[in-house]
C-alpha cells in the first residue's frame, strides 16, 4: 500500500513566510505532477508551531499551524525542515523546542533548515561535526558555533550520498536557497524527471549546484568595506586576464607585498588569491550564462589560462564542471 511521506515544517511568530511556503509548494507540486501522471501523492503537508491556529508571519500575513509539535510523534515525520525569521533568536533560547528537537532528530529521516534556522539546529546541538550554512547575513552567528564547519559559499549542505554534505541533517541559505533544498529532496525521493517537471511548473531551474556561491564575489568588497583597497578592487576586474600576482597587486596598491597581504585580510576577510579566484569564477560564470564563448576563450578572458584549471576550480567551488554549468545556466546549451 503506497504511504505519503509527510512534510513537517515548524513555524513561530515572526518566521519568514517564504522560508515555509517556498519548500512546501515545491512538494506541493510535485504531488500535482504526480497526478498528472496518474500517479498517487507523495507528499502529505504539515504545519507545526507552538500551539495549534494562526501564527503571524513577519510580513505580517498568518499561516495556520495543523498542530502543536510538542503533541506529534516524531516518528511519523518523514522529513522537518526548521525556517529562519526577526524572532529566530527567541526559539534558540526556546529550551523545550530544543530538548524536543533533540529528542526527535534520530526518528525523523530528514531534518533541515531554510535560512537563519541553522541557528536553531546549531543552539539544539545538532549540527556539530557536519557542514552547514546559512544566510550570508548569519554566517558569523553560525561561525560563534565552533564545533560546526560553517561554508558561506554554500547553497544548501542537502546531499544523498553523505559525499559533499550530509542525507540526514542538512542547511540552507538564505530564503530562495530553501527552494532549491526541497527540490533536491524532491529530485532524492522521485527522480530526476519528476523534479524537473517541478521547476518547469514553478518557472525554476531544475538545481542549482548546492556549492554555489549565495551573491557575487564582486559585491563583497563591498560588503567588507574596504576602503584602503577601493581603488585595487575595482581595477582587479578589468585584467583579470593578466598574471595577477601579489607583487603585481601590491605595485598596483602602492604597498609592499607584505602590507597588502595583510591588508587583504583585514579588510576583505581572504587572502589576495583568493579573492581573484572568487572574481575570474564569476566572471567565467557570468560568460557561461551569456553562452557566447567557448570554454577555451573563457578560460583564457578570465586569467585561468588553460581550461582545465577553469575546470578545476568549478569543481572545487562550486561542486559541477563549467559545461554542466553551461548547460544549466546558459543560453546556449553546449560550450566547446
Amino acid at each position: 500500500m503506497h504511504s505519503l511521506r509527510r512534510i513537517a515544517c515548524l513555524i513561530f511568530p515572526d518566521v519568514m513566510s517564504l522560508d515555509v511556503t517556498g519548500p512546501m509548494q515545491v512538494f506541493a507540486s510535485a504531488n500535482v505532477e504526480l497526478s498528472r501522471i496518474g500517479q498517487p501523492a507523495a507528499y502529505e503537508l504539515l504545519i507545526l508551531a507552538d500551539s495549534a491556529g494562526p501564527v503571524a508571519t513577519s510580513a505580517g500575513l498568518r499561516l495556520h499551524a495543523d498542530q502543536a509539535w510538542r503533541d506529534i510523534d516524531p516518528g511519523q515525520l518523514d522529513t522537518l525542515l526548521i525556517p529562519g525569521g526577526s524572532n529566530m533568536h527567541a526559539q534558540c533560547e526556546n529550551i523545550a523546542l530544543r530538548t524536543w528537537l533533540q529528542a526527535s532528530q534520530p526518528r525523523i529521516r530528514r531534518l533541515g533548515s531554510v535560512c537563519s534556522g541553522a541557528l536553531i539546529l546549531a543552539s539544539a546541538g545538532l549540527l556539530d561535526g557536519l557542514i552547514a550554512t546559512t544566510h550570508w547575513d548569519d554566517i558569523e552567528a553560525l561561525s560563534r558555533y565552533s564545533a560546526i564547519d560553517v561554508q558561506p559559499d554554500r547553497l544548501h549542505t542537502y546531499d544523498p550520498d553523505n559525499r559533499n554534505g550530509n542525507a540526514h541533517l542538512f542547511t540552507s541559505a538564505g530564503v530562495t536557497a530553501g527552494i532549491d533544498l526541497a527540490l533536491a529532496l524532491v529530485e532524492a525521493d522521485l527522480g530526476r524527471e519528476l523534479a524537473l517537471a517541478v521547476a518547469r511548473r514553478l518557472v525554476m531551474f531544475l538545481k542549482r549546484p548546492g556549492g554555489q556561491t549565495q551573491f557575487s564575489a564582486c559585491l563583497a568588497p563591498q560588503a567588507s568595506r574596504a576602503p584602503r583597497l577601493s581603488n585595487l578592487l575595482e581595477w582587479i576586474p578589468a585584467h583579470l586576464h593578466e598574471s595577477l600576482t601579489l607583487e603585481t597587486l601590491a605595485t598596483q596598491a602602492g604597498m609592499a607585498p607584505r602590507t597588502l597581504y595583510r591588508v587583504f585580510l583585514s579588510e576583505v576577510g581572504v587572502t589576495p588569491g583568493r579573492h581573484i579566484e572568487r572574481v575570474r569564477l564569476e566572471a567565467a560564470r557570468a560568460l557561461l550564462q551569456s553562452g557566447q564563448a567557448s570554454i577555451g576563450r573563457i578560460a583564457r578572458q578570465c586569467g585561468f589560462g588553460h581550461p582545465e584549471n577553469l575546470r578545476r576550480t568549478f569543481q572545487k567551488n562550486l561542486g559541477v564542471s563549467p559545461q554542466a554549468y553551461a548547460e544549466r545556466f546558459g543560453s546556449h546549451s553546449s560550450l566547446q
